[in-house]
């Protein structure tokens, strides 16, 4: 295909990808009045931050952002803690019932959350965790940890075990081995399975809005949520919202974006 083919093909859906993202942030700029003017405007006639204003002085978006950052931040490192030593144990061990466990983790993958939410939100009453920011660390770690597992077992299968071996030799125990040679060599796996997990419980509504019911636990997608009402939806403050709510993701991704792309990769499942 010549290359004049190809950069039109890949400008049209660069075009198609980043322009809601683009109409989102030329709203949130928008007057409210000219948010559904006729004819639509692709950029604001008077350019205004009273949406972004009305996020934090009467929404309290801050402490909403405060919220999400504390349980995606520690969910995640919780997450990732775990899915490196239970993949490293699925990886270089040989245990009966190993290959049912990567099954059983691989079930959960498949079942509905909703299935199971009923039971869950009564074990959740019993033990106090209702509008509680801990208790939906404690839902979230449970998610995501075996998703979580089974992609950092990938990515041990990929590093040679004479690392390892060759580390015993000078005298490191397993797991000196494990933590000062083959987990540094594992980065990128680390890196994308923290941002699988951070970006998982950033977004996720479910699970926030059904256990999260007080002012003072809200998450940004439960925040946001609340701009839709009975008989309105605040587009300009939604708006508003999903900028703010994109930047951490975005400073996240900078922040580690040399690992991303090889550790999403790279971390293949073998059979």
């Amino acid at each position: 295909m010549p290359r004049v083919a190809k950069a039109v093909i890949l400008g049209a859906w660069l075009l198609v990808t980043v322009f809601p993202l683009y109409w989102i942030a030329v709203t949130s700029l928008k007057p409210q009045a000219e948010i559904f003017s006729m004819p639509l405007r692709y950029w604001p006639g008077t350019v205004t931050f009273e949406h972004y204003a009305e996020l934090f002085a009467f929404a309290d978006f801050g402490r909403y952002l405060a919220n999400s950052l504390l349980v995606s931040l520690a969910s995640a490192a919780v997450v990732t803690a775990v899915g490196v030593l239970g993949g490293y144990t699925l990886a270089r061990f040989d245990f009966p019932g190993r290959g049912a466990l990567m099954l059983g983790f691989l079930v959960t993958q498949m079942i509905p959350l909703f299935i199971a939410l009923g039971p869950l939100y009564l074990l959740m009453s019993d033990l106090d965790l209702l509008n509680r920011l801990a208790g939906l660390m404690v839902v979230y770690v449970a998610m995501l940890v075996p998703f979580a597992t089974v992609i950092m077992r990938g990515f041990y299968e990929r590093v040679p075990v004479a690392l390892e071996e060759a580390a015993q030799v000078d005298g490191a125990s397993r797991l000196g081995a494990m933590v000062r040679v083959v987990v540094p060599v594992m980065l990128p796996g680390v890196a994308a399975t923290f941002i699988f997990a951070f970006v998982q419980c950033w977004n996720e509504l479910f699970l926030a809005i059904t256990f999260i019911d007080s002012e003072d636990a809200k998450t940004v997608p439960v925040a946001m949520n609340s701009f839709i009402t009975q008989y309105d939806v605040d587009w300009g403050a939604m708006a508003a919202a999903t900028v703010v709510s994109v930047v951490p993701t975005l400073i996240l991704f900078a922040a580690i974006r040399r690992y991303l792309v090889e550790g999403l990769t790279a971390g293949a499942v073998k059979g």
